[in-house]
């Protein structure tokens, strides 16, 4: 009945009941068939009350020993509504909710967030807390599949209620009917005034809530960073302050919830007073039954109690509807970062590379690089060098299209990139940082990473050719596995930086991209591996086009080229032997150099 992993259309709108539809499109045949079901449950109710009126009056009606004879049929409805029918409708009011609701919504929900958070540009993440990001989504999910819950569960099982028992007080007592329905408004009232409160301050507390899970993560995440650095007080302060927001945000919650209740408990004992006190007065004129008290009795003191639960349910679903608006405008934001419309897959490419007058400052008005020129042969290895902040991880960045250039454009075999889609862009590219990325998964998927469809032999291959296949078959995790199974840990904390390095040389040797770039990539490796690594890596680059950042210069001096970047600018390019005989940026560079390294002062020493 329903796909719960289809893919929405288009962005999430950000506006509320639309924001709703978006999430919950394609399943809309759950929803009504569960709907329909809380409706007859809902009735059941009504019809409980009517019966059990009916069989008070024929009790009253009959002589006791000719109860039984005289009202056989009833009894025998009566016994079979209680043990049957009515049992039957709420299993399969039970059955739509927890079958069909519950695990299909919400999965639905959350592919959908995820896939439109995963499109988002890298400085959306860059500028929010990996945990509150995760927390936003789950948080939406859960809260929108929870209200479809409430709407189903509550709302039409009330209203199935409510208007099943107006109709059967206008054939027992006119007058009760009318106050039903004025107590029915009134409550209507009570909940428009306390609700909007309850949405707002719910909103609040999702988003405090939202801030210590990420203030938590972020912890966490640098846990080694705060021991080294002795700062588990200062981490404790930041996080019980983030709690505190969230306990303040909570307690005003509170406040207004249990002043709701409150109200609303003392308004719903009117209805038994006024629709039994009612029938008491009718029956002392007689103008009703026995049986009619009763039933009148029944659905006044069923609907107080139902109101209670409505209403708490109403004020879960004002708090869940809360907490949506809170994770929509955190999530339906547009892409920064998007596919033209046309944008067609980038196929198989020569790797040729052109910078036409490209500028990108990340939206200041200095930083990154600007005016540049750069033509890149296909099959060219080109070395870049350049103090920090010259423009070195800028120039990749926009490569891979992390970011659009603010001026120019970038081609690949006379493509510009802005015309495919980013994925096939990145597909053609294999890349090596020098913060290398680990999930905490085996070190087969790690590699695999590289190209999911690669046969175990190729796997290992790539690992020997990275110099990391000895430590690999040497690893075990906690939890026994061994070898290419053995989980790495979170973002790799199990291993070393040159080993993090080797697994990600070995995930880009497996890709066999036609572009490789490689950012400070044997940083970490000492120099015996490092030694063994270049031999590798210069058969892996063979026939590709590469581009290299690195500040151990030895690493680059064999390039068939080397741009010096000074201040977001090419200002010298040539072969190593050239450089040195210009006797300009790069030569004081080589030497200030010490065992082939350039420090990060030597770099701004020498740039200035």
């Amino acid at each position: 009945m329903i796909d719960a992993f289809e893919k929405a259309d288009g962005p999430p709108p950000q506006r509320l009941g639309a924001f709703f539809r978006w999430c919950l499109k394609g399943a809309g045949g759950v929803v009504t068939v569960s709907g329909l079901a809380s409706i007859l449950a809902g009735a059941m109710e009504v019809v409980s009350a009517w019966l059990l009126g009916q069989v008070i009056d024929a009790a009253l009606g009959s002589a006791p020993g000719e109860v039984l004879s005289r009202n056989i049929g009833l009894l025998v409805l009566f016994v079979c509504f209680y043990l049957l029918i009515r049992p039957a409708a709420f299993a399969l009011s039970s059955a739509t909710t927890n079958l069909l609701i519950a695990p299909n919504i919400l999965p639905l929900v959350l592919s959908r967030l995820h896939r439109w958070t995963m499109g988002q540009s890298v400085t959306f993440f860059d500028n929010d807390f990996a945990g509150r990001i995760a927390q936003k989504q789950m948080q939406t999910a859960r809260a929108v599949t929870d209200t479809v819950s409430e709407i189903v569960n509550t709302a039409l099982f009330a209203l199935a209620s409510i208007l099943g028992s107006v109709l059967l007080l206008l054939g027992v007592d006119l007058w009760g009917a009318l106050a039903l329905v004025l107590w029915t408004v009134g409550l209507g009232f009570i909940i428009r005034a306390f609700l909007p409160h309850i949405r707002g301050r719910s909103r609040k507390r999702a988003a405090a809530r939202a801030m210590v899970t990420g203030q938590v993560v972020d912890t966490v995440t640098n846990i080694k960073t705060v021991k080294l650095f002795a700062h588990a007080e200062y981490e404790d302060r930041a996080a019980l302050a983030a709690m505190a927001r969230f306990r303040g945000t909570t307690i005003r919650f509170g406040q207004v919830q249990s002043l709701y209740r409150t109200v609303q408990m003392a308004y719903s004992g009117l209805l038994p007073v006024v629709l039994v006190g009612g029938a008491i007065v009718l029956w002392t004129q007689g103008e009703t039954t026995a049986g009619d008290i009763a039933t009148s009795g029944a659905i006044a003191i069923r609907l107080a109690q139902m109101s209670g639960w409505v209403s708490n349910a109403l004020m879960s679903l004002w708090t869940n509807i809360g907490e949506v608006e809170d994770g929509m405008h955190t999530l339906a934001r547009m892409h920064d970062l998007e596919d033209a419309p046309d944008a067609r897959d980038l196929g198989a490419v020569a790797g040729a590379i052109r910078f036409d007058h490209v500028g990108f400052a990340y939206g200041r008005k200095t930083g990154g690089v600007e005016r540049l020129d750069l033509n890149i042969a296909d099959g060219e290895r080109i070395g870049i060098v350049g103090a920090s902040g010259a423009g070195k991880s800028t120039l990749v960045a926009l490569l891979l299209r992390l970011y659009d250039p603010e001026t120019g454009k970038i081609e690949i075999d006379g493509t510009d990139i802005r015309d495919v889609t980013q994925e096939s862009l990145r597909r053609q590219i294999a890349m090596v940082t020098q913060e290398t990325a680990m999930f905490n998964r085996s070190a087969r998927e790690n590699i695999l990473y590289g190209r999911p469809d690669a046969s175990e032999a190729e796997v290992v291959l790539a690992a020997k050719q990275a110099e990391a296949h000895e430590f690999i078959l040497a690893m075990q995790d906690h939890e026994g596995n061994r070898g290419y199974d053995a989980k790495l840990g979170e973002r790799g904390v199990k291993l070393s930086g040159g080993q993090r390095q080797r697994i990600a040389l070995a995930r880009a040797f497996l890709k066999d991209a036609p572009i490789l770039v490689l950012d400070e990539a044997t940083s970490a490796l000492d120099s015996e591996v490092e030694a063994s690594i270049q031999d590798a890596l210069h058969r892996v680059m063979a026939g590709k086009t590469v581009l290299a950042i690195a500040h151990r210069l030895s690493t680059i001096a064999e390039m068939d080229r080397i741009i010096v970047l000074d201040q977001g600018r090419i200002v010298e390019q040539g072969n190593h032997e050239a450089l040195l005989a210009a006797d300009g940026l790069y030569a004081r560079y080589w030497a200030r150099q010490s065992g082939g390294f350039l420090s990060c002062d030597e770099e701004t020493e020498a740039a200035q």
